[in-house]
């Protein structure tokens, strides 16, 4: 992996981190990723046209439907996460998310992209896996059981849905020739549009959380964006099984955010999982 993928890589793992702890901080539920897809359409639009007046990036119908693809893809992974962060701790259920989705994305880009991750990736990638489940621990110190054995499974489905967007997005940077930034802002468009029934038909909880979380949201609705297209343009020049599991820091991150802000448990567990998580990187950035 090239240092500039490394610089890509991991500051998209500093921002993601970010917009997680807002993402749970605001709670919300359809609405709220409604109304991030949406700020995201208005916010991103200008430099989307900035982009393409002095680009001309070419946009095919396979572009588009892979666009409205990846866009039904994220409507399920947002709402998954969300729900999960109602659930749980944000160091329960973001650990678990983020890391059984690279084992997963490793394993389709190996099965549907053709990719041959050599031993070294496969070692740092099942490394990066087992570190994230001692992270998770056993649950939240505020959670109770029912409570915390559905954040696991949300956790978990949301892992599958990031495994499936990572390789279906990887396709279609890599091996489809779609630009990163039209690609992105045409699902984001898409999944607005897909939800804007749903959310509508609930409008007071749309106000409420425009009331209680404007701050988040907004925050949610940049830096979501920025961290996903970051990610996206080092695949454009990096096998998507390597990228996956190395964006995985972002855990550490998120760990360290929900043990000391949330004020969330099990420091001594997450901390023998976070030099894991650091030494499965390493192998991945070194193969």
């Amino acid at each position: 992996m090239t240092g500039l993928a490394l610089a890509l890589v991991f500051g998209s793992a500093f921002v993601h981190a970010a917009w997680n702890l807002l993402a749970k901080r605001a709670a919300g539920g359809v609405e709220f990723v409604w109304l991030v897809a949406l700020l995201v359409s208005l916010c991103y639009a200008p430099v989307l046209g900035v982009y393409l007046w002095f680009e001309r990036p070419e946009f095919t119908l396979q572009h588009a439907l892979l666009a409205v693809g990846s866009a039904v893809i994220h409507v399920f992974y947002f709402v998954s996460l969300q729900r999960g962060y109602r659930a749980g701790d944000l160091s329960l259920v973001y650990p678990l998310a983020r890391g059984s989705g690279p084992a997963l994305a490793t394993l389709l880009a190996v099965l549907f992209l053709g990719e041959r991750p050599g031993l070294q990736a496969l070692l740092g990638t099942l490394l990066v896996v087992l570190s994230v489940f001692v992270l998770a621990g056993s649950g939240g110190k505020r959670q109770g059981g029912a409570a915390s054995r559905r954040a696991v499974l949300y956790g978990l489905a949301t892992g599958v849905f990031i495994s499936l967007y990572t390789t279906w997005d990887g396709y279609a940077v890599a091996h489809a020739g779609a630009s990163p930034l039209v690609f992105m802002l045409a699902g984001e468009a898409v999944r607005a549009a897909v939800l804007a029934p749903i959310a509508l038909r609930n409008r007071p909880e749309v106000a409420r959380i425009w009331r209680e979380a404007r701050g988040a949201t907004f925050g949610v609705a940049l830096l979501s964006p920025l961290a996903y297209l970051l990610v996206l343009t080092a695949m454009q020049f990096t096998p998507v099984s390597l990228v996956a599991p190395t964006r995985e820091i972002s855990i550490l991150i998120g760990t360290i955010l929900g043990a000391r802000l949330l004020s969330e448990g099990h420091w001594r567990r997450r901390l023998l999982g976070a030099a894991g998580m650091v030494a499965g990187v390493t192998l991945l950035a070194l193969a």
